[in-house]
């Protein structure tokens, strides 16, 4: 076996299960699960049926590139939702099976072991596939730690001149997972010099690009920000999307690539060995999804209702605040983190994730110490249930 899997640390849900396990929460309450970012709202029928009408396309072998038609309408959503000319279908737009595999994979393509010592460089805390990804790619994982009291800076002078020039790949993640942290025009500015200098390339996470409070304020984009700062051929950068959150269909595994042909070029190439082709009905649903946004706004409408009575009810009893965008409250604990989730399972059954399980110690510092992550997934009335619940259990510390 690959000797690399001994480097890969338990995943976060595992861990919860043991620090969970043999404490039964009180006989009579309804467990409500907030621990994992997996959308619980029902996904719209008009996918639905899009899907079951294309079923017919089960009988073909799927071409890596997706169907001209899918690679249009992702170019299309991509200059509708962020004001710019839409990017060449043929060459700047490859469809994946969702962000989480293509990212994966996309690190395979990239890190180059010919080369001194590479490195993979991402935010802390982070989402535990860029980690994974870096290390049985033969790299080494390098840590930014994004801090509360900094507002979640994407602090580059954090690593020294020495990684940076063995950096291959930096991670970004906007809207940050479980931050919430949204880059603007400058952080992106900066962002660019940076690679450009160094020769690295960016893959930017933008998962929850479409979970925003705001419908006159979404969040900018790294292809946006490309295209305001003169970059229209996207140099170095790649930016991975998904319509899970988006359209509440994690169990389709949809998403796309966008930016820099030439890497599109190569990282096609390799998924052509990779085997990542969508199926076709999956296709002519997505297409589907790509072309409507009134079921997003819906969307949004429900996330935006569970955050206000959610803040209003746990604002006396906890510091805490409005993220930027994301489906995720960052909640500082007045205890450990763990000792918190474990304490509030067993007397509420409520399931949050420790803080420090999404990030590693780096210059001395947990980034996720005495902090869960509550994922605002769940009803709207389930989740007001929870947050009163978690109220009264912060109120018994």
């Amino acid at each position: 076996m690959n000797s690399r899997l001994e480097l890969l640390q338990s995943y976060p849900f595992q861990r919860l299960s043991t620090l969970l396990g043999g404490h039964q929460p009180p006989a009579g309450l309804q467990p409500v699960s907030l621990h994992i970012g997996e959308p619980k709202h029902p996904t719209p029928a008009f996918i639905r049926e899009a899907l079951i009408a294309n079923l017919d396309g089960l009988s073909v072998y799927p071409a890596t590139l997706g169907s001209d038609t899918l690679r249009q309408a992702i170019a299309q959503w991509i200059a509708r939702r962020y004001g710019i000319a839409a990017p060449d279908a043929a060459t700047q737009v490859l469809p994946v099976n969702g962000s989480r595999e293509a990212l994966f994979s996309f690190v395979q393509a990239v890190i180059d072991t010919g080369r001194e010592k590479p490195v993979v460089a991402c935010p802390n805390p982070f989402y535990q596939i860029y980690e994974g990804a870096a290390l049985l790619a033969g790299a080494e994982a390098q840590f930014i730690n994004n801090l509360s009291d900094s507002d979640y800076a994407f602090n580059l002078e954090q690593l020294p001149e020495e990684i940076w020039r063995r950096t291959q790949l930096l991670i970004v993640c906007s809207p940050g997972n479980p931050t919430g942290k949204v880059l603007g025009l400058e952080d992106w500015k900066r962002l660019f010099a940076h690679a450009d200098r160094h020769g690295t390339v960016i893959a930017s996470d933008e998962c929850y690009s479409e979970i925003y409070f705001d419908e006159a304020r979404p969040p900018m984009g790294a292809l946006e920000a490309a295209v305001k700062l003169g970059r229209h051929d996207f140099r170095n950068l790649v930016v991975f999307s998904s319509l899970s959150k988006r359209s509440n269909v994690p169990g389709m595994r949809s998403g796309f690539v966008a930016g820099d042909a030439a890497i599109l070029k190569k990282y096609y190439l390799y998924r052509t060995y990779h085997g990542g082709a969508m199926s076709p009905p999956v296709q002519a649903a997505s297409i589907a999804a790509w072309n409507d946004e009134v079921h997003v706004r819906e969307n949004r409408a429900l996330y935006r209702k569970k955050f206000e009575a959610v803040i209003d009810i746990l604002k006396p009893a906890l510091p805490v605040q409005w993220p930027d965008a994301a489906f995720y409250l960052w909640l500082q604990t007045p205890i450990d983190d763990c000792e918190f989730t474990r304490r509030l399972h067993q007397t509420e059954a409520v399931s949050v994730l420790p803080g420090s399980y999404l990030a590693r110690e780096t210059r001395g510092v947990n980034p996720g110490s005495r902090r869960v992550r509550i994922a605002l997934v769940a009803g709207v009335e389930e989740c007001i249930e929870a947050a009163q619940r978690i109220k009264r259990f912060a109120a018994s510390l």
